[in-house]
């Protein structure tokens, strides 16, 4: 059917039929049952699992992980810079105040 749409001159598509053995009548019948979707079942089909589009809260919800992650690590070296300052004051002798005033 693709090879008799191509067909654009006169007289090819009359050569086609007598080359393939077909009658116009079944090319006209081809030509409206894929207008109708008919022969989009004759396409094979992908085997396999169903692929579940991705899911956009997901995305969002594993960039929010990782900057958890990420503060955390950050606010976990804060808390190890502030005790060596302490060490350091108290090496010092002189006070540390956590809380400021």
């Amino acid at each position: 059917m693709r090879e008799a749409d191509r067909c654009t001159k006169s007289g090819e598509i009359g050569a086609l039929l007598r080359r393939e053995g077909l009658y116009s009548s079944q090319l006209t019948n081809w030509r409206a049952a894929r207008e109708r979707g008919e022969l989009a079942g004759l396409v094979p089909k992908k085997r396999g699992p169903k692929v579940a589009p991705p899911d956009p809260r997901e995305k969002k919800i594993a960039e929010q992980e990782r900057e958890i992650r990420r503060l955390t690590k950050r606010a976990e070296r804060a808390e190890a810079l502030v005790e060596i300052q302490k060490k350091v004051a108290s090496l010092l002798g002189t006070p540390f105040d956590s809380e400021p005033s």
